[in-house]
């Protein structure tokens, strides 16, 4: 047996590196280089890069399609923005790795949204990205899907829900143009139908429609609506209550046409809807609509920048009417659409404030201080005979909330110093933070041990109303357990604001308890919240009924509910922010991140923004050890340079590796 020879071996190890190494494929000779976004969040590389297309490749590697890249050593997402014949790139492109899915899930017109919004709120427009196009889900690729083009809804499907007000608005939309309106509705109002009635004119016009409700309970009522306007096959629904599968196979559904209709909650802002024609948004102020990450887009501006971008029609509807929608009315953007004084009179129920007049105090001395004063006894009794009456209480809980019997000092617990509440009637109380009893509690100011209510929660009010109304039902809606509809039945529904069942044929009366609770929250925001609140349950109400409101008889956003008059106390708003320069009326960005970094943004503004600007900066103050807090703003008109200066600061920061990460966000929802 002979061995082999050296040069034998060397040219063996060749041959099967050779036969292992597969030969690239050449780039394609047709449209080579493409244009990637790449999945960074970092702002100085908000911008996309070029790659070769390998021959391969060439017939997925199409605009909207998933890719892998290599990029700063790493292999990351992206997407094909646009394929090109050549480069502006002075350096060696390297290749695409692989295509992920052949889906062209990126449209043209989202990703020309995604950058618009990544721009109007200082942001990267990969994280816009992420809230646009949900996760990829190969099985749901491949299933089969109908993809015929849906057909046309009549042209004379009813508009009786829009019989009040003027008919101009869906008669525009229904002629294919692009009209902008904000829509206050008539208390009692079926809006779930009436925005599946413009649907159904834009559908009828050949133009898709994108209709958001603001959470799951109120998307089930515009679903149920659309099924019987437009039938089960003529809208699609697209949630992020649906679930990874489920709402990726509702995305793709609306990306390939098969209905014209899309409706959804927050995440279907982004929806890929064809040839848009009408986006429509419900009670635009309720909180679920702000977006929780970055670069934390509010719905409403996005849909408002889709309908400006893509020239279609916009309503922004409700029954009250937040400052922002106003200021749209009142810049011209949008008109106002509302019915007759006469109609919204005879539409709306009776409200009044205890305690309002001298013959209630006479009757009641007590009416002004007693959280349950004598005239809310009879509403409720009264209104019992004929149906349901509405309660509704701002907190949830039994006893939310103890102080001292004697001082009125807050009771707190004295491990961590949290708030000792009730949970029941029977038991100590207990703290909110750490759960230990508190059956040994002592003021630490007078001593006392006894302690009484500072807050009292929705549970404790039905169990309360219910010794007050004994053989009477009480039925309680919030947190876990928020009830959908209720029959027309006498009952007692005690429910947390935004919890409130609809009920069959109108709550019969209707008390709103606590309404100094809603006042008082920390949060410059915190009227016209509460205002939207009480709007929304008295809507509620039956036409001509009583509605009680427990409160301050002189107090303006009271006074606004009782005169039902949603867009002058909106006007109102719109002043007041005005003269302290808030948002609407300026343009405000809130840093948070650690003292050091938030001082260092700051300084780079200060050197980014010409002092013709006007800007103004509130802060820092510490919210704790390690963090700090700023507001920096300026008047409306120089909005987009601060804008602006905020992401060249940011992209300085980034690019230099300073230590600590600001969190910026422009135009927040909730300041306090």
């Amino acid at each position: 047996m002979t061995s082999d020879s050296p040069e034998q071996l060397t040219l063996l190890r060749d041959t099967v590196r050779k036969s292992r190494t597969k030969e690239p494929a050449p780039i394609t000779t047709t449209l080579p280089v493409a244009r990637i976004a790449v999945d960074v969040s970092l702002p100085h590389l908000d911008r996309p890069f070029d790659y070769l297309v390998p021959d391969d490749l060439a017939a997925t590697a199409q605009p909207g399609a998933r890719v892998k890249v290599r990029f700063a050593g790493k292999d990351l997402d992206g997407f094909v923005l646009e394929r090109l014949e050549t480069s502006d790139h002075d350096g060696k492109l390297v290749r695409l790795r692989r295509v992920v899915s052949g889906e062209r899930v990126l449209t043209p017109e989202i990703a020309d949204l995604c950058r618009a919004v990544a721009d109007r709120y200082a942001g990267v427009f990969a994280d816009v990205t992420r809230l646009a196009v949900p996760p990829r889900h190969a099985k749901v690729e491949g299933e089969p899907l109908c993809c015929d083009q849906p057909p046309r809804p009549p042209a004379s499907t009813s508009r009786s829900e829009w019989s009040p007000y003027p008919t101009g608005f869906l008669d525009a939309v229904e002629r294919g143009e692009a009209p902008r309106a904000v829509w206050t509705a008539v208390p009692g109002a079926d809006w779930p139908l009436a925005f599946a009635q413009a649907a159904a004119a834009c559908a009828a016009s050949g133009r898709g429609a994108l209709l958001l409700a603001p959470d799951a309970r109120d998307l089930e009522r515009l679903a149920g609506a659309c099924r019987a306007v437009l039938g089960e096959t003529g809208f699609v629904t697209l949630s992020a209550d649906l679930g990874p599968t489920a709402r990726y196979r509702a995305f793709l559904s609306a990306l390939h046409g098969r209905a014209r209709v899309v409706i959804g909650t927050r995440a279907a802002a982004f929806a890929p809807v064809a040839d848009l024609g009408l986006v429509a948004m419900w009670d635009d102020g309720d909180e679920s609509y702000a977006e929780p990450r970055a670069p934390y887009p509010h719905a409403r501006e996005v849909l408002l920048l889709r309908a400006f971008r893509q020239n279609c029609a916009a309503l922004l509807g409700g029954y009250a009417r937040s400052a922002e929608a106003a200021a749209l009315v009142e810049s011209g953007f949008a008109h106002e659409l509302i019915a007759d004084r006469k109609v919204i009179r005879a539409a709306a129920p009776s409200v009044h404030i205890a305690g309002e007049s001298d013959i209630d105090l006479k009757r009641d001395p007590s009416a002004r201080a007693a959280r349950l004063p004598h005239r809310a006894f009879e509403i409720a009794r009264e209104g019992l005979r004929s149906g349901p009456v509405l309660v509704q209480v701002p907190r949830a809980g039994y006893l939310p909330s103890l102080v001292c019997q004697t001082c009125r000092a807050p009771s707190r617990c004295a491990t961590c110093g949290g708030t000792l509440r009730r949970t029941g009637g029977a038991g100590p109380a207990s703290c909110s933070v750490c759960g230990r009893p508190a059956a040994d509690h002592r003021c630490p100011e007078c001593g006392d041990t006894r302690m009484r209510a500072a807050i009292v929660g929705a549970r404790r009010t039905a169990e309360e109303l219910g010794r007050a109304f004994p053989g009477v039902v009480v039925r309680t809606s919030g947190g876990d357990n928020v009830l959908d509809v209720v029959p027309d039945a006498p009952a007692l529904i005690v429910s947390t604001p935004g919890a409130e069942p609809v009920a069959e044929g109108g709550y019969a009366a209707g008390l709103l308890l606590d309404t100094w609770l809603l006042l008082s929250r920390p949060d410059l925001r915190a009227a016209e919240e509460a205002v939207r609140r009480w709007f929304n349950a008295a809507a509620l109400v039956r036409a001509g009924a009583p509605v009680i409101l427990v409160g301050d008889p002189s107090a303006l956003p009271l006074q606004a509910i009782v005169r039902w008059s949603p867009e002058g106390y909106a006007l109102r708003e719109i002043e007041e922010r005005r003269t302290a320069r808030l948002a609407p009326a300026a343009k405000l960005a809130e840093l948070t991140g650690p003292p050091e970094s938030v001082n260092d943004l700051i300084t780079r503004l200060r050197e980014l923004i010409p002092p013709s600007a006007g800007l103004e900066v509130l802060g820092p103050v510490d919210v704790d050890d390690e963090t700090a807090r700023a507001v920096v703003r300026t008047p409306r008109t120089h909005g987009a340079t601060l804008v602006r200066s905020l992401k060249e600061a940011q992209s300085a920061r980034t690019t230099k590796k300073n230590p600590g990460t600001v969190r910026v966000q422009v135009d927040p929802p909730s300041f306090g």
